[in-house]
């Protein structure tokens, strides 16, 4: 694939310019949907229904999801998905607590349209709503023949999940597959001062404190995934 250039405003979720709507309220990376498109028929012929929780995220949907978890209205979990007391831990411990569950908004993934949450709807219990979370996807959870199927095949449609393990970063997350041959791209030409200047440039909840740590954050959090 010839390498594609997007600017700071694309790379950071700011615009819509790289993105085509896939489905309603869906927009994926033009470049991606063709090979979404065969993934999901090829799961249709072994019985799941692929769809799509997540895919392109805003900017300004990742700040709203990060206010909200940074001031307390939404919960911050720890490693067992269980809800933390923010009042007990400092400042920096709740930085890097936030972001085990959730991009720093300018350098989450989903801003590119090159990944995608995905679920099996006709697999998810009578009046169970999707969580997004790995007992719904591993040891036997509802999804979890989904899962085994996508680790398996996704490859072949040039998909990866970056989040297959926990490295000390962003938590796994078995739901996250993202198209290689754009968002390896993409993830080169995201560097620090493009997440610095964005972020100062919008009203971020812990800015200073994330200014000062962002060197780590980019290494542990934003470069640190799992090879394809």
């Amino acid at each position: 694939m010839t390498s594609i250039a997007m600017t700071p405003m694309q790379l950071t979720g700011q615009v819509q310019t790289h993105l085509v709507e896939f489905a309603p309220n869906r927009l994926l990376h033009k470049q991606v949907i063709a090979d979404f498109t065969a993934l999901q028929q090829a799961a249709k012929q072994q019985g799941f229904t692929l769809h799509v929780a997540s895919a392109f995220r805003s900017f300004e949907r990742q700040l709203h999801i990060w206010n909200n978890k940074y001031s307390g209205v939404t919960a911050i979990l720890d490693k067992n998905e269980k809800p933390i007391n923010i009042k007990n831990i400092s400042e920096v411990e709740k930085l890097y607590k936030l972001l085990h569950w959730s991009a720093l908004p300018a350098a989450s993934r989903h801003h590119w349209g090159t990944d995608i949450d995905v679920y099996d709807p006709t697999l998810l219990p009578p009046n169970q709503s999707l969580q997004l979370q790995k007992n719904e996807y591993l040891n036997g959870g509802y999804f979890s023949e989904l899962t085994e199927w996508l680790g398996n095949n996704i490859q072949q449609f040039g998909f990866y999940r970056p989040y297959q393990h926990d490295q000390g970063g962003v938590a796994q997350e078995p739901w996250h597959i993202s198209y290689f041959p754009l968002a390896d791209e993409f993830l080169s030409q995201l560097d620090l001062n493009i997440i610095s200047s964005t972020l100062k440039q919008h009203p971020v909840l812990g800015n200073s404190l994330i200014q000062q740590e962002l060197p780590i954050i980019y290494k542990q959090y934003i470069c640190n995934i799992n090879a394809r």
